[in-house]
């Protein structure tokens, strides 16, 4: 009988830990940038993913540069624990890039009949998540009415006194091009960015950046607590200061267009399940929409920028004021250790 008992407890046993192995196997690990990005992402991607396929979406949060070490080191060691992860547009076009991610080609090929995406929406390199800016924003109680529309504006400190904020992590192009085109270069003559120069003339405004902030999250919140009034930052980010009810603007014409993507990781754990949550974003329009709306980006699909609020669409990059600076990605990726050596020695 209790030989019976224990056997009993035994196939109860193993039954449990099949259905949780099997529960725990309905799950997609994705890398994001957390804070308010990853919060529109879930509620209006990954919740509805879930909701639709029982397949439960776990994030963990991290900075680009961490997500790019993670991933080689994971796929390195073959202890490969993510599925997706968040990368820059211009990170995803460097040959460094596909040693930790899969090459999506095949994947791809479902969506070439495609009328409202891209060529370029999916490719080896992951699947487009969304176009985004990288901009000056202010704060429009800073200045009497006065407004902030070029990187010439960020360095007249007279006319717009307070506090600075930039990036510092390592893709210091951006910041370089801001300082070249507020001493006067063209914007057609930007790239090879001239590294002295820009470095001469960020000596000019340094004393008055309050913050080199290392993640969306750090530079939303000097806006709040007024520890500066103009920062460069990502539109997804001044969007969603404007949705707390902070008083934040931000300039077109002060602008660099880059996006995200999101790419799968070498032997990523759960696979299907992540070309499944791949397949569901660019397939659902909706889901596009929903996330653009909250933080002023252009989403994949033409669909979905007809679901878009007006406001919305004029808010998101490539709008009618807009005279965004496309970077020029060869020249960052070949160029990404002098550019990191240069800065880090700087701005020390």
């Amino acid at each position: 009988m209790l030989r019976s008992i224990r056997s009993a407890l035994v196939v109860t046993a193993c039954a449990a830990l099949q259905i949780n192995a099997a529960a725990a196997a309905e799950q997609v690990i994705v890398a994001t940038t957390g804070g308010a990005y990853e919060k529109a992402l879930r509620e209006a991607w990954f919740d509805p993913f879930t909701a639709k396929t029982g397949i439960e979406v776990v994030t963990v949060a991290a900075t680009n540069a961490e997500m790019r070490a993670k991933a080689a080191a994971m796929v390195k060691t073959g202890n490969v624990s993510w599925d997706l992860y968040l990368q820059g547009e211009i990170q995803t076009a460097s040959a460094q890039h596909m040693q930790a991610a899969e090459n999506l080609s095949d994947f791809c090929k479902r969506f070439a009949t495609r009328t409202d995406l891209a060529p370029d929406d999916c490719t080896a390199a992951g699947v487009r998540l969304v176009s985004n800016s990288t901009l000056l924003a202010y704060r429009s109680d800073a200045f009497g009415g006065a407004a902030p529309r070029t990187w010439a504006d960020m360095w007249d400190l007279r006319k717009f006194p307070g506090g600075r904020s930039f990036p510092d992590f390592n893709d210091p192009w951006r910041v370089m091009a801001a300082a070249l085109l507020a001493d006067g270069v063209s914007p057609d003559k930007l790239f090879p960015l001239d590294i002295d120069r820009a470095l001469a003339k960020l000596d000019t405004i340094r004393p008055a950046v309050s913050l080199w902030w290392k993640t969306g999250d750090q530079s939303m919140q000097g806006f709040r607590n007024r520890e500066y009034v103009i920062g460069q930052i990502w539109l997804t980010r001044a969007r969603a200061l404007k949705a707390e009810g902070l008083p934040i603007a931000w300039s077109h014409a002060a602008s660099f267009l880059v996006g995200d993507r999101i790419a799968l990781i070498k032997n990523a754990p759960h696979r299907e399940n992540a070309l499944k949550l791949a397949d569901y974003w660019l397939s659902t329009p909706a889901a596009q929409a929903k996330v653009c709306e909250a933080l002023s980006c252009k989403p994949p699909s033409s669909e979905a920028v007809k679901l878009m609020s007006s406001q919305a669409r004029a808010d998101m990059p490539g709008g009618a004021d807009s005279n965004a600076v496309v970077p020029d990605a060869k020249w960052i990726n070949d160029n990404a250790a002098l550019l990191l050596e240069r800065w880090n020695a700087w701005v020390q």
